[in-house]
Parts: structure tokens; sequence; C-alpha cells
């Protein structure tokens, strides 16, 4: 599984991961602290926090989470660029 996603609001993105990394009683304050300057750097970290794989999948019949990564890279997507033209052909429906 691949996902693409487009960050519309990166401070909203990082505000409700702080509230998540604020809220996680079992956090301690040094990685709290660690926490909330890799949010601030990166608003794949911010998602990192916000996203639980195990979450993704819990409810689908038939699947069992065995393994999840994380990486990330900041990319400029254009539809209709040679390069994604046919990698996710349901994104822009609309022309």
């Amino acid at each position: 599984m691949e996902l693409v996603v487009e960050i519309t609001d990166a401070d909203r993105l990082r505000r409700a991961a702080y509230e998540r990394i604020d809220g996680d009683e079992s956090m301690a304050a040094e990685e709290r602290g660690h926490a909330h300057r890799m949010v601030e750097s990166d608003e794949a970290e911010a998602l990192a926090y916000l996203v639980e794989p195990f979450e993704l999948v819990e409810e689908v019949p038939g699947v069992e989470l065995a393994q999840a990564s994380w990486s990330s890279e900041h990319i400029d997507y254009d539809p209709r660029a040679v390069e994604w033209s046919g990698a996710f052909p349901d994104l822009d429906e609309d022309d």
C-alpha cells in the first residue's frame, strides 16, 4: 500500500499532532520535547503522530497488519506530468 497525501494546511496538521503528543500520558517529558521539535521541522513527522497504521486495517476482513514502516519525501505532484501518468488514475477524475 502506498499513499500520496497533499498537506493543505500545515499549521492545522501540526496543531493536531501537538495535541496528540501532549495528550499521550505514556510519553516522557524529554521525548515529548523531541516530538515537538520533529513535528515543527517536518509535516511528515506530524502526520506520523496522527496516522496509526493498525487503525487503517484493523476493521478490514481477512487482513492482519504484520509490519508497518514510514518513509516520506516532498514532491511536486503534477497530475499531467508524464511520470505521474497512470500512477494514480483516480486522483484527477474531474478532467
